[in-house]
């Protein structure tokens, strides 16, 4: 079960720096709307208890300071991006224009299904982009195979599950998978060209190097050929 990310250290470390007592504490979160007794707060600190979304939320703004400092943590998955935001998931839902239980099924799930503009909508809502999103998903091995398989074969049967993955549009998927697709071409027609002519082991082994670096390469160089749309949003380029 998700449990919000808080660590006590922090939190101490936080109180400390306004000078407040837990009592202290306790009445600003109050006022902020989100009572929490002083045997709470100290059992946040002593790690012995963990504060809601909307606990963590009143007391980072009690303690001037962010989520993230009160989490402990950069975040990582999509829950807490949303958290360091300040948004619940209903909050967010509504921004993005999904339903909520959705949402958080796809919190829950680490599986980004939201359509165009709802992807659009999220990564502003969390300043993400959608390089980053790929990552917080954990789909950029799904995504690796894909664009191995479509270098090594025919890439045209995989610009539309690309795209699917990568919310971008096809246009952009497809002009950069062709190129890839003739760069490493050109790595297998030198290496024959070489072996044909019976060059030196030297040139060989350094065409086949160049190949592995391009392999590992392959998330990375996708990234560049979609330029800015990766690393911003997308959705301007489309229908270019």
């Amino acid at each position: 079960m998700y449990s919000t990310p808080f660590s006590p250290a922090e939190a101490r470390a936080a109180r400390a720096r306004m000078g407040l007592t837990t009592t202290q504490v306790a009445h600003a979160m109050a006022a902020c709307g989100a009572p929490a007794h002083p045997d709470l707060i100290a059992g946040w600190e002593q790690g012995t208890h963990v504060p809601s979304e909307p606990q963590l939320f009143a007391l980072a703004d009690v303690l001037w300071c962010t989520p993230t400092t009160l989490m402990g943590i950069e975040p990582r998955t999509l829950a807490e991006h949303r958290l360091a935001k300040l948004l619940s998931a209903e909050r967010l839902a509504y921004r993005i224009g999904m339903d909520a239980a959705a949402y958080r099924a796809a919190e829950a799930a680490q599986r980004w299904d939201g359509d165009p503009r709802q992807t659009r909508a999220l990564v502003e809502a969390l300043g993400l982009s959608l390089r980053k999103l790929i990552g917080i998903m954990g789909r950029v091995d799904e995504l690796a195979e894909h664009l191995r398989t479509a270098i090594e074969g025919r890439w045209k049967a995989h610009v539309a599950p690309v795209a699917e993955i990568v919310c971008v549009d096809e246009t952009l998927v497809g002009d950069a998978l062709r190129t890839m697709h003739a760069q490493f071409a050109e790595f297998s027609e030198r290496y024959m060209g070489h072996l044909v002519a019976r060059n030196d082991d030297a040139r060989l082994k350094e065409i086949a190097a160049e190949r592995a670096a391009f392999l590992r390469r392959l998330v990375d160089h996708f990234w560049e050929l979609i330029g800015e749309a990766g690393d911003v949003t997308p959705f301007h380029a489309v229908g270019r």
